[in-house]
């Protein structure tokens, strides 16, 4: 290993002298090299010996890794053998430089926001002296858009919490949509949108058989409850106009004569015996065949 990197310094470790590596930190590291009184840039291989530290620059206690003494994070080397230096060696650990003294505010006024006057214009002394100044008032610009940004926060709050049940809510819409579908057509969906007795709806060839199925199935007094609860099914006139008629008479003879009969006929539906009777699916019945 080598020797001491101080100037007219011999030292080394083969004469009993323990070396320490120049600091990594580069502000300690230049308070080492201004101390020793060289010009150079430390290698990692640079050391000084322990004959250059005070004392007070060692740790009391702690020994380092080889049995040796252990310096103070913050040592400084300051005892060198030869003249004074064209400048005082750091002692410090920082070096203060002096700085202009600059006026200290006793009582520092923040509602100004550091561009208002700290000394009152002409005209202002009465004002000051009555407490009112604008520099004594909170600001009212700040007060006007922290206000705002309160509102703006809320809104946007409440507007999350709406856009959140909308989606709940097509989410539950689209569930009953899909269970709709298994049981009814698209015209019945749409007709549950309309107005009870609505002539606007338009029904389907399948949605007419099916509602003749059913009106077959649980009779015309079923089926006239059915659509009085709401259920989308076509009426009986427009059942009579979208089936196919073999015949269209006017009788005064009842659908149940008529359908006795065996003829295929069936009694119009303006007509007085063309009212609902529980026996008008077997005419219509008869009609399909």
């Amino acid at each position: 290993m080598g020797g001491c990197s101080a100037p007219n310094c011999s030292n080394s470790t083969s004469t009993g002298k323990q070396l320490f590596r120049f600091p990594k930190d580069p502000v300690r590291k230049k308070k080492w090299v201004v101390n020793s009184r060289r010009d150079f840039e430390p290698t990692p291989h640079s050391r000084l010996c322990q004959d250059h530290f005070e004392a007070s620059q060692f740790e009391e206690i702690a020994r380092s890794s080889a049995g040796g003494k252990k310096l103070k994070p913050n040592a400084i080397p300051t005892l060198f053998s030869f003249g004074e230096p064209p400048y005082p060696a750091v002692t410090a650990p920082y070096i203060l430089l002096p700085m202009k003294p600059e006026p200290v505010e006793k009582e520092l006024n923040f509602g100004d926001h550091g561009y208002a006057r700290r000394n009152p214009l002409p005209g202002l002394e009465d004002e000051e002296a009555d407490g009112t100044s604008e520099e004594q008032q909170p600001c009212s610009q700040c007060q006007l858009l922290k206000k705002q940004l309160e509102q703006e926060v809320q809104h946007t709050a409440r507007l999350q919490r709406e856009a959140e049940e909308m989606k709940k809510r097509l989410y539950r819409l689209d569930r009953i949509e899909k269970g709709l579908q298994n049981f009814l057509y698209e015209d019945q969906i749409r007709a549950l949108s309309l107005t009870k007795r609505s002539r606007r709806a338009v029904w389907s060839p399948e949605t007419i058989l099916k509602a003749q199925k059913i009106r077959s199935a649980v009779g015309t007094k079923g089926y006239e409850y059915l659509r009085e609860l709401g259920y989308p099914l076509p009426s009986y006139r427009t059942l009579c106009n979208r089936l196919e008629t073999k015949i269209m008479v006017t009788t005064d003879m009842s659908c149940e004569m008529l359908a006795e009969l065996g003829l295929g006929l069936i009694a119009p539906c303006g007509s007085p015996s063309g009212g609902v009777e529980d026996h008008e699916e077997e005419e219509l019945m008869g009609v399909l065949s």
